[in-house]
């Protein structure tokens, strides 16, 4: 059932189109994700799908029993309950309904007998007990676990919570709410990883449908099932999660500029045919004919180049030492007596591109700040390898200059640099003509970190340490600044609650909890593998000093579930090999077939019955080998689709 529907759906601004003429349809169930680069106009789409504001053009559809909820980038909500008392008001019909059984209930003890008091009570609770009357405190506490809120923070007003608490705090009201479709823009902003990862368990069984705006390509693999992309003036839709609409979206473009080329190459054609024969006598008519064709002919409009990204690199003036940087048992913190981390151990070399993690709250760029002597560390030592030279990111963005102009703020560091040469490097972070002009206190967040890393890029430091570097920017701009990082000789440090980032770049981990910190040797599924033995082999241990049958069984899961992922990552390899092999063999046996039809449609084939019929026995013989292997690639698919949703 179709629940919302965009039709030719506009906005202008100036005079001109942000977007025209989109086309967008939602329906039950459905996990849909809206993506492309900044300034295409994802979150103006968004609030006309949402009904806050109308659009210029076109027409929004939808049911009108539909119920719908929609988060804002960095929303938040002012009150002056609790925590807990706001998430309560969710339930409040069901709290009504509590308090009617309880009237019932007072009503069957005075007239026991009452058979439609019986029946009106019974009817009253079945209702209630559908409506998880007897499990949404439950509820409500789960949820809130799940974001970061534990049982001891439930009373606290929400008028003294951060702007990021009250963030979360309005996303985890508005899951509670259960609504038929959910209109999400960012919803990963101010979540650690843990609380990312349970999110996606809860949208991946959210009962309602979903449309959500994400820089997060980790969470849009695990969360979206179709993909819209808008980008100069179209909203392109593909099935399949981020990732396999990286895939497909190629293979359109590909499609795209070859059907542009071919008919340019016929338009081309037939206007040197009717050029040269135009103006003869024996020609003219067939000329003018192929005129009337080249003017009747539907155009293919030429395939949009890439969207503009920035483009950059990040280079080192001079080699460190091989030890970088070495962090001693330190405690992390402002004050001592509310110590953060502790103790906190880092050894990082040469060219290693080491990722710190960890919940928020736990001083990760607290840390960070300690390290390039912003702050003391409350214990423990900092040192420092030879001729290290610094290149800090700050996620608060505070080492820019509210007041100066872009222009300015490069070249006042640079002063000896000449001013075309400064516009050309800006140019290569999308800042060109009269942005240069722009005063950074009037830049979006994602101006603003590009212009950090055209600073930090023209400093040439051979460490660079950054925390949160892919905030605020778009996903075609994090795979650039990935492509930088992981080609700069240098040594990276970073923070970030971004998963693929980390997957993709770190060649280590150290994970940061209250307690101290651990250090792993891999990436982020390396991480991810490695925490899963530690959870068996302490699950083990547990087991085997509890003799409690219970505990045993619930102690044990972690190794049960341990080695199933393994088994099913195993099996999961092993089928993708099968496809990947089968695939090779249809297509090597459907290019021979095409051979042999290029064959049999030259003229001296064609007029030969013996060649055409040897050709045919050869084409007869190919079809009898590729239908078994189809049918077995179509097996195997389904087997893969079934064990790997993400496949």
């Amino acid at each position: 059932m179709i629940i919302l529907q965009a039709q030719k759906v506009a906005r202008e601004f100036s005079g001109d189109y942000i977007f025209n003429n989109l086309n967008l349809e939602i329906q039950t169930g459905d996990r849909a994700a809206l993506v492309g680069p900044n300034g295409a106009g994802k979150s103006t789409l968004l609030k006309i799908l949402a009904g806050i504001n109308p659009p210029d053009e076109g027409q929004v559809i939808t049911p009108k029993d539909m119920t719908l909820g929609y988060l804002a980038q960095d929303t938040g909500f002012t009150s002056d309950r609790t925590i807990y008392e706001e998430m309560l008001t969710v339930f409040a019909p069901l709290q009504k309904m509590e308090q009617q059984m309880r009237a019932l209930e007072a009503q069957m003890g005075n007239d026991s007998h009452n058979q439609d008091l019986l029946k009106q009570f019974d009817q009253l609770q079945i209702t209630f007990a559908e409506k998880n009357g007897y499990g949404y405190e439950a509820e409500i506490r789960s949820v809130l676990h799940g974001f970061q809120f534990p049982e001891a923070v439930l009373d606290k007003p929400i008028n003294t919570l951060s702007g990021g608490e009250k963030s979360r705090l309005a996303l985890a009201k508005l899951l509670l709410e259960k609504r038929d479709l959910l209109i999400l823009d960012e919803p990963t902003n101010h979540l650690d990883i843990d609380t990312l990862t349970w999110l996606e368990g809860y949208l991946q069984g959210y009962p309602g449908a979903l449309l959500v705006v994400s820089h997060d390509r980790y969470f849009l693999d695990h969360v979206a099932k179709e993909i819209y992309e808008i980008h100069s003036d179209r909203l392109d839709h593909y099935p399949g999660n981020y990732s396999k609409f990286l895939e497909e979206k190629e293979k359109r473009v590909a499609l795209e500029w070859k059907a542009y080329e071919k008919q340019q190459g016929e338009i081309k054609k037939m206007t040197d045919f009717v050029d040269k024969n135009i103006v003869r006598a024996s020609t003219t008519k067939m000329a003018q004919s192929r005129r009337k064709q080249l003017e009747k002919m539907d155009r293919i409009e030429r395939p949009d180049a890439a969207d503009k990204t920035i483009h950059f690199r990040f280079s080192e003036e001079k080699k460190s030492g091989n030890d970088v940087l070495k962090v001693q048992n330190a405690a992390i913190g402002y004050d001592p007596k509310q110590i953060m981390a502790q103790p906190v151990n880092l050894d990082v070399k040469r060219q290693r591109r080491h990722a710190i993690i960890g919940p928020n709250g736990v001083g990760k760029s607290t840390l960070l700040r300690s390290i390039i002597g912003q702050i003391p560390l409350l214990k423990g030592d900092v040192q420092l390898g030879t001729n290290v030279s610094i290149g800090y990111y700050d996620q608060e963005q505070r080492n820019l200059h509210r007041e100066k102009t872009v222009l300015n703020e490069i070249w006042d560091e640079h002063p000896t640099m000449p001013e075309k040469d400064i516009r050309t490097i800006l140019g290569s972070f999308l800042f060109s003509g009269d942005d240069v002009a722009k005063i950074v206190a009037q830049l979006s967040g994602g101006e603003k970190a590009r212009l950090l890393l055209t600073k930090l890029a023209l400093e040439h430091d051979n460490f660079l340490i950054m925390d949160e570097p892919t905030n605020h920017l778009d996903i075609d701009s994090k795979e650039v600044l990935l492509d930088a990082l992981k080609n700069f000789d240098g040594t990276v440090l970073f923070v970030s609650h971004d998963r693929y980032f980390i997957n993709s770049l770190a060649t280590e981990i150290t994970e940061i909890t209250p307690e101290g910190s651990t250090l792993y040797l891999g990436n982020y599924d390396y991480y991810l593998e490695k925490k899963a033995e530690i959870d068996a082999l302490a699950a083990e241990k547990a087991a085997a000093a509890n003799p409690d049958k219970t505990a045993t069984a619930n102690l044990s899961q972690a190794q049960v579930d341990y080695k199933d992922s393994k088994s099913q990552q195993k099996a999961i390899r092993k089928l993708q090999r099968e496809v990947a092999d089968l695939e090779q063999q249809i297509d090597q046996i459907s290019a021979e077939s095409q051979a042999i039809q290029t064959q049999m449609a030259a003229p001296e084939v064609a007029t030969s019955y013996s060649k055409m019929q040897d050709l045919q026995a050869q084409l007869d013989a190919l079809a009898a080998k590729l239908a078994p292997l189809e049918d077995q690639w179509e097996e195997k698919s389904m087997a893969l689709e079934a064990a790997d949703p993400n496949a």
